[in-house]
């Protein structure tokens, strides 16, 4: 009684916007890694992300611990262009603590 040896590709995949994405699922690689680095299980990221098999959570997680570099330098691209989004969003926004100040102002003038 045999077993036959599989080779499988780790369960993720490119989005639209080039996110890696956990099987099927809509989780972020990186929700997955930062979960398992901050000490939580396969177990308890799966539950926290219902919408990921288990399966692919270890998968991942293996595939993270063989290819650690490439996969940092992943997450190291992904907070860069995060940070280029905010820095876009503010620079549009303008300051919003006179917007605040102004709300709550208000807030405590309401009667209510």
């Amino acid at each position: 009684m045999g077993i036959t040896i599989q080779t499988e590709a780790p369960p993720l995949r490119r989005d639209a916007s080039w996110a890696l994405r956990v099987g099927q699922s809509r989780v972020l690689l990186e929700l997955v890694i930062r979960a398992f680095e901050d000490g939580a299980t396969p177990e308890a990221i799966a539950q926290r992300y219902s919408t990921a098999t288990l399966a692919d959570i270890y998968a991942t997680i293996a595939y993270y611990l063989r290819h650690r570099e490439d996969i940092e330098a992943y997450l190291i691209e992904r907070e860069q262009r995060a940070q280029q989004v905010r820095q876009r969003i503010e620079a549009r926004q303008g300051d919003l603590a006179d917007l605040r100040s102004r709300l709550l102002a208000r807030r405590h003038t309401v009667p209510g």
